[in-house]
C-alpha cells in the first residue's frame, strides 16, 4: 500500500461505484442535515415559548418598575428632586445600567410623579354611588404629548412655584364617568385642579395606559369601611413640570420609572441570564447601583423573574420528554449508517479478502477505506449541517456542527472499522450465510450489559417520571431505544431456529418454493443482525412515538370536554329566552340542544354547596352517552309518582358525604326531596363537581307553576353533533340576549381544544416530536430496503439458475416474496409487540401533561397524562415494512422475469 492507496485508489473506486457513493453521500447529507436540525429546532421552539411567556402576559408584569417615596428624599432642596429636568437625568442614567438581555421598550416607558393616596374631590356635582366622594390619583408624567391627542381643549401646562391650582386632562372616558368637562375645577385636599382637556389614548393597552389603569379609565371601587360603599376612583394627568406641586398635598407622592422589558429579540438561551440581571435589579449589586442614581431608598419590582421561573419549569418538564425522541432518532440513524459500512463491507468482502492475501497491511487497507468513505461522507455532512444553519432557525451553532460532524465521521469509519473487524487476518473464503453455532463470550457480556441498563433505565423512569423537573437523564431518556436493543439481541439468537424447524416437514413436500425459501431465510448471513436491530429499534421508537403523540391528543381532548361539557355551551347568568333555544337547536350541525336549570345548593354538612342539575332525563341521558361523561339510562330518573323521593344521579363525593338516605334541597321553586340511585363521575353539565342530577319531568310534576315561571328558566344550554356551525352560533347568541344580566356566554369545544394547543413551547416540542417519530419510521423502511437490496443479487441469479431447470415465473415470484417474508414479519411482529411492551413498562413514568396541556409542567387539570397504547401508532409501522418488503420482492421478481437469464448468470465477470 503505497500512496497510490492513499490518492490513486479512492479516485478510482469512487468513480467506478458511483451508485453507491451517491447512495451514501445521499443518507449522510438527509442524516447529517436532521442532526443539525434537531437542536436548532428546539432553540427555536423554547425561544418562542420564552417570548410568548413574556409576551402574552398582561403588561403590568413585564415592566420593571423603580420608585422613591418621599420619606427617602434626602435632598437639600425636596422640590428639586421632583422637577422634570432631575427626574428626564435620572431616567437617562437608570436606562445605562440596564445592561444585556435586559432590554426596555424605550417609546413605552414612563417616568415622572405620582400620589400614592387617593384625594377627595369635595364637590358636590361629581357622581356618588353611595355617598362617598371620589378618589383622585394624580399624575405628573413626561411625554403625554406622544401617547395621547386631545380631543377637547389642550395638555397641561405647568404652573408657577408655590401655586395652589394646577392644570390636569383626562381621559375622554374619565370625563364621560365623572362628568367633567374642559374648565371644570376639582377641589381635593391642599390643591385645585383646572381641566384642561380631553384626551384620546393611542394605546389604551399598551404598557403606558395599561400598567396603572387609572390613568386610562375611572373605576369603581369599594370602601374598607363597614357597611362597606361603592365610589369612584379616577387618575388626573398633571404636567410634568408640576412634579414639585405634589410635594405639598397629603398624597404622600413618590418619584417613580417603569420601564417595560423588551422581549422581541429574546432567546431561550438569554433568559436564565436576563432572569439573574432582574434578581440583582431587585435584590443585588445593580440595585445599588440605581440607587446611586435615583436615590438611597429607591426601590425596584418587577413580576418578569416569576414568568421566566415558569417558563424555566415548563421547559424542564417538556425536555426530558423531547429527549426520548431525540435518544431514538439518533440510534436509528446510527444503527443505519452502520449497517450501510457493514453491508458495503459484506459486500467488497472478497476483494478486501484479496488484498489481504496479496500482503496489504490492515492499516493500508483501513486508510484506504476510510479515505473513500470520507471523500464523499465529509462533505455530504459539511453539506447537510450548513443546509439545517440555512434553513432551520435557531442562535446556537456549536451543536449543530458538532452533530454534522459526528454524523459524517460515522459515515467515514463505518465501514472501514466494520472490514478491519472482519478481516483482522487473511482467511480462506467461506460461506457468509452460516450461522457460528454458539455466540461469544464477548457478545453474551454485551448483551448482558445491555439488559442490565435497559433494566435501570426502566426502573429510573418509573420512579423519577419525565415532569420530575430534575433535568434530562441520558439513561431514562433511552429507555425505549435499550428495550428495542434487548428485544433485537433476543430474536437475533432465536431467528434462525423457527424456520429450520420448519423447513424440515416443508423439504418431505412435493414443492419446491416453500423448503427453498425457508431453508434460503433460516440461514443467518453475517449483516443480518444490524437491519434486524435497526428495524426494532425503530419500529420501538415510532410506536411509542405515536403513542406520545395520539396521548397528548387525546389529554387535549378529554380537557376541553371536561371544560365545556359538549361540544358547545351557552351559559347565562339569568335565564334563557325560548327564542335562543329554539335558534340554536336549528343551526346546522346541532343534533341536540338540552336546556339545563344549573343552580348551586347549601350543603346541610358544612362542606362544599351542591350543584343541582335539572334536565329532560332522556334527552340528557343521550348527551352523556355521545360525550362520555356519565353515561346512563333514562329510566334511572324515571318519575316515580306520587310523594316518593325523586330519583337522583350522583356524584362519588355526594354519596360518601350524605348516603342513600332520602335527602331535601330547596331550589328557587320548591322543596325537593331526593334519593341516590346512581352513581357517576362525571355528568355534561358539571364535569367533576359535587352534582346532583333530577328529571325535569319529575320536578315539572311537584311545582308545575313555580317551574314554568320564565324567571326560573334554564340558565345552560349544552349542544351536541358533529360540525357545528360556530358563526351560526353566535349570531343566535347574539341575537336573543337574556331579558336582564350580561348576555350569553358561548364556550365552543374546538375552541377550548385550539387553547390548549396554543403555547409555542408545546406546539414547537409536539412538531419537533412528530417529526423525528416520521423520521424514525423512514429510517426503518431504509433498513428493510438496504437488507432487501444487498441480497438482490444473490436471488436474482438464483432464480436465474431455477429458470433454466424449469421454474415457472409464479412460482419464483412466491419463491421472493416467501424468502422476503420472515425477516420482514420477524421486524414487524416484534416491534409491534415490544412498541407495546415499552409502553406498559414506561407509562407510569412518563408524564404528558407537560406537553398536551398549557402550565401544567407536574400535571393538568385531569391529573398527571399517563402515555396508552395507540394501535394505530403500533400497527401502522410494522404494516408499512410488511408492505414495503412484498414491495421489493415483487419488483425484483418482476425485473428478473424481464432479463435474460444468460445475463443474469454472467452478472460480475469480466468481459
Amino acid at each position: 500500500m503505497s500512496a497510490l492507496t492513499w490518492t490513486g485508489l479512492p479516485a478510482v473506486r469512487l468513480r467506478t461505484a458511483r451508485g453507491a457513493a451517491l447512495a451514501l453521500g445521499t443518507l449522510v447529507l438527509v442524516t447529517a442535515f436532521l442532526a443539525a436540525a434537531f437542536p436548532r429546532g428546539v432553540d427555536a421552539y423554547e425561544t418562542r415559548g420564552v417570548r410568548h411567556a413574556l409576551g402574552a402576559a398582561p403588561p403590568e408584569q413585564r415592566t420593571v418598575e423603580i420608585s422613591v417615596a418621599r420619606g427617602d428624599v434626602t435632598a437639600a432642596d425636596p422640590a428639586a428632586a421632583y422637577r422634570a429636568a432631575e427626574l428626564g437625568r435620572q431616567d437617562r442614567a437608570i436606562r445605562r445600567q440596564f445592561d444585556e438581555p435586559l432590554r426596555v421598550s424605550g417609546d413605552q416607558a414612563l417616568y415622572g410623579v405620582r400620589t400614592t393616596k387617593a384625594l377627595n374631590a369635595r364637590d358636590s356635582w361629581l357622581p356618588r354611588p353611595e355617598g362617598t366622594d371620589p378618589a383622585m390619583s394624580l399624575y405628573a408624567v413626561a411625554d403625554l404629548a406622544r401617547h395621547a391627542t386631545p380631543t377637547r381643549g389642550r395638555l397641561p401646562r405647568g404652573a408657577a412655584s408655590g401655586a395652589h391650582t394646577v392644570e390636569a386632562a383626562v381621559t375622554v372616558s374619565t370625563a364621560r364617568t365623572l362628568g367633567l368637562r374642559v374648565g371644570s375645577q376639582l377641589h381635593l385636599e391642599g390643591l385645585t385642579v383646572r381641566i384642561c382637556g380631553l384626551l384620546t389614548p393611542h394605546d389604551p393597552d399598551g404598557p403606558y395606559w395599561a400598567v396603572d389603569p387609572l390613568m386610562a379609565a375611572a373605576r369603581p371601587d369599594v370602601s374598607a369601611g363597614t357597611p362597606p360603599q361603592k365610589y369612584w376612583r379616577a387618575g388626573l394627568l398633571l404636567s410634568p413640570d408640576d412634579g414639585p406641586a405634589l410635594t405639598g398635598t397629603a398624597g404622600e407622592p413618590e418619584k417613580f420609572w417603569r420601564y417595560p422589558v423588551d422581549a422581541s429579540a429574546l432567546t431561550a438561551q438569554q433568559a436564565p441570564r436576563l432572569r439573574d440581571r432582574l434578581v440583582s435589579l431587585e435584590h443585588g449589586t445593580a440595585l445599588a447601583k440605581v440607587r446611586g442614581v435615583a436615590g438611597g431608598g429607591a426601590l425596584a419590582d418587577t413580576a418578569v423573574d416569576g414568568l421566566l421561573d415558569g417558563f424555566a419549569r415548563m421547559r424542564a418538564a417538556v425536555a426530558p420528554v423531547i429527549a426520548v425522541a431525540a435518544f431514538g432518532i439518533g440510534t436509528v440513524a446510527g444503527i443505519v449508517l452502520l449497517m450501510t459500512g457493514a453491508l458495503a463491507a459484506a459486500r467488497r468482502s472478497p476483494e478486501l479478502a484479496l488484498l489481504r492475501a496479496r500482503g496489504a497491511s490492515l492499516a493500508g487497507l483501513t486508510g484506504q477505506l476510510a479515505a473513500e468513505a470520507g471523500a464523499v461522507a465529509l462533505p455530504a455532512a459539511a453539506a447537510g449541517g450548513g443546509l439545517a444553519l440555512l434553513v432551520v432557525p435557531g442562535e446556537r451553532v456549536l451543536p449543530s456542527l458538532l452533530a454534522a460532524a459526528g454524523t459524517g465521521l460515522l459515515g467515514t469509519l463505518a465501514l472501514p472499522l466494520r472490514a478491519a473487524a472482519a478481516h483482522r487476518r487473511p482467511r480462506a473464503a467461506a460461506r457468509a450465510d452460516l450461522a457460528t453455532t454458539r455466540p461469544s463470550r464477548r457478545r453474551t457480556v454485551a448483551e448482558l450489559t445491555v439488559l442490565v441498563l435497559a433494566a435501570g433505565a426502566v426502573v429510573a423512569l418509573r420512579r423519577r417520571s419525565t415532569a420530575a423537573g430534575g433535568g434530562v437523564d441520558a439513561l431514562v431518556s433511552a429507555a425505549p431505544v435499550l428495550i428495542g436493543v434487548i428485544a433485537a439481541l433476543v430474536l437475533l439468537r432465536l431467528y434462525p431456529l423457527p424456520l429450520r424447524l420448519a423447513a424440515r416437514p416443508a423439504a418431505r413436500t412435493s414443492g419446491l418454493t416453500g423448503f427453498l425459501a425457508l431453508a434460503r431465510a433460516g440461514r443467518t448471513p453475517a449483516t443480518a443482525g444490524l437491519p434486524l436491530l435497526a428495524l426494532l429499534v425503530a419500529l420501538t421508537t415510532a410506536s411509542f412515538g405515536g403513542s406520545v403523540l395520539a396521548g397528548i391528543a387525546t389529554a387535549r381532548d378529554r380537557a376541553a370536554l371536561t371544560a365545556v361539557g359538549a361540544e358547545a355551551r351557552v351559559s347565562a347568568d339569568e335565564p334563557l329566552p325560548a327564542a335562543l333555544q329554539r335558534a340554536v337547536a336549528a343551526v346546522p350541525g346541532v343534533d341536540d340542544a338540552v336546556p339545563v336549570r344549573l343552580s348551586v345548593q347549601a350543603a346541610d354538612d358544612g362542606g362544599p354547596p351542591l350543584y343541582l342539575v335539572i334536565a329532560d332525563a332522556p334527552a340528557y341521558s343521550r348527551l352523556a352517552r355521545a360525550t362520555g361523561l356519565g353515561g346512563f339510562p333514562a329510566a334511572q330518573l324515571a318519575d316515580p309518582g306520587g310523594d316518593r323521593p325523586l330519583p337522583a344521579l350522583v356524584s362519588p363525593r355526594v354519596l360518601a358525604r350524605f348516603g342513600r338516605a332520602p335527602m331535601a334541597l330547596q331550589p328557587e321553586f320548591g322543596q325537593l326531596v331526593i334519593r341516590p340511585t346512581a352513581v357517576r363521575t362525571d355528568t355534561p353539565a358539571q364535569p367533576g363537581g359535587d352534582f346532583v342530577l333530577l328529571n325535569a319531568r319529575s320536578v315539572a310534576r311537584l311545582h308545575p307553576d313555580t317551574y314554568a315561571d320564565p324567571a326560573n328558566g334554564p340558565t345552560l344550554l349544552l349542544l351536541s353533533g358533529r360540525s357545528l356551525d360556530a358563526g351560526a352560533l353566535r349570531a343566535a347568541v347574539r341575537a336573543h340576549p337574556p331579558a336582564a344580566g350580561p348576555p350569553a356566554r358561548l364556550t365552543l369545544r374546538s375552541a377550548e381544544r385550539a387553547a390548549l394547543a396554543d403555547s409555542p413551547l408545546q406546539q414547537g416540542a409536539e412538531r419537533l416530536y412528530t417529526a423525528a417519530v416520521v423520521a424514525g419510521a423512514g429510517f426503518a423502511l431504509l433498513a428493510l430496503l438496504l437488507s432487501l437490496l444487498q441480497a438482490a443479487p444473490q436471488r436474482t441469479q438464483l432464480l436465474a439458475r431455477l429458470r433454466t431447470m424449469g421454474l415457472p415465473p409464479a412460482q419464483g415470484r412466491r419463491l421472493m416474496v416467501l424468502e422476503a417474508l420472515p425477516q420482514a414479519l420477524l421486524a414487524a411482529v416484534g416491534g409491534a409487540l415490544v412498541g407495546a411492551a415499552a409502553i406498559r413498562l414506561l407509562s407510569a413514568g412518563m408524564d404528558l401533561a407537560p406537553l398536551a396541556l398549557p402550565g401544567a409542567p407536574g400535571g393538568g387539570p385531569l391529573g398527571a397524562v399517563r402515555l396508552r397504547t395507540d394501535a394505530a401508532s403500533l400497527l401502522l409501522p410494522s404494516a408499512g415494512v410488511v408492505v414495503l418488503a412484498l414491495v421489493v420482492a415483487l419488483a425484483q421478481a418482476w425485473l428478473s422475469e424481464r432479463r435474460r437469464e444468460s445475463a443474469e448468470l454472467r452478472r460480475g465477470e469480466r468481459p
